[in-house]
């Protein structure tokens, strides 16, 4: 494990990576399966810390996956790999946006994009989904009806309030320790 190859790993996640945090889940996917510098597990652990922390998700993401693949000079490495082509690519596009910012053809490929950035975020959620109520694959003794049932009433809770994000993660974080209360009193057993 070399820090050029986390570097190239996390800048191309920088510069391919449209829509927000969320649209670096596939590629973090991706380098787990490749590089096996974390599981999906440690990934979701990533995920979870990152939306509580200030700042962008994607961002922490990849300074959280960094520390946890080369320490703080990983965590420093990945980072400014994943800021780097976002710096430039915003540079450069203030600057020619101006000029075209009337223009077709850059309204086309603006309004493409956001599709693409939609379905990449939504295959994450089912991932996410996937891997927090059905940690064993489709076993039906490892599927968690607790977390589902959760699921279900935070969705109808979002549907009827329509609340700002946090509020439902305090929620959800809320009743993932009730249910988890157990699990939780044995880890200071």
């Amino acid at each position: 494990m070399n820090y050029f190859l986390l570097f190239i790993e996390f800048f191309k996640i920088g510069i391919f990576s449209f829509g927000g945090g969320y649209a670096t889940l596939p590629f973090l996917y991706h380098i787990s399966d490749a590089y096996h510098w974390f599981s999906y597990e440690e990934l979701s652990t990533m995920l979870a810390v990152s939306s509580i922390t200030p700042g962008p998700v994607g961002l922490n993401v990849a300074t959280f996956a960094g520390f946890k693949t080369l320490g703080i000079t990983g965590s420093i490495d990945a980072t400014l790999a994943i800021m780097i082509p976002s710096f430039i690519i915003v540079v450069l596009i203030s600057k020619i946006l101006k000029k075209f910012k009337d223009n077709f053809y850059t309204k086309s490929v603006l309004y493409a994009l956001r599709p693409a950035a939609a379905g990449m975020i939504a295959a994450v959620g089912v991932r996410l989904f996937k891997s927090s109520i059905m940690p064993g694959g489709f076993n039906i003794q490892l599927f968690d009806f607790k977390g589902f049932i959760l699921f279900i009433l935070l969705v109808l809770i979002s549907l009827k309030l329509k609340k700002d994000p946090l509020v439902y993660l305090l929620i959800g974080a809320f009743f993932g320790l009730l249910l988890h209360f157990e699990h939780i009193i044995g880890l200071f057993a």
